[in-house]
């Protein structure tokens, strides 16, 4: 933890699991998620984009 702060490292494993976590379960369970779900899970993964290359609080 001596880069990373620790709500953007648990920011990006939440997104991380998030998003894993439907994969699996569209892939095993044959749970393919709708379109509000898959906007979502797309908002998520931009946002952890978006603070690991705009944000100050990381560095680089």
């Amino acid at each position: 933890m001596k880069t990373i702060p620790v709500g953007v490292a648990y920011a990006i494993w939440a997104g991380l699991g998030i998003v894993l976590i439907a994969i699996a379960g569209a892939l095993v369970f044959e749970q393919v998620p709708d379109a509000p779900a898959i906007i979502g899970m797309v908002l998520i993964v931009a946002g952890v984009l978006i603070i690991n290359v705009f944000s100050k609080t990381i560095s680089h």
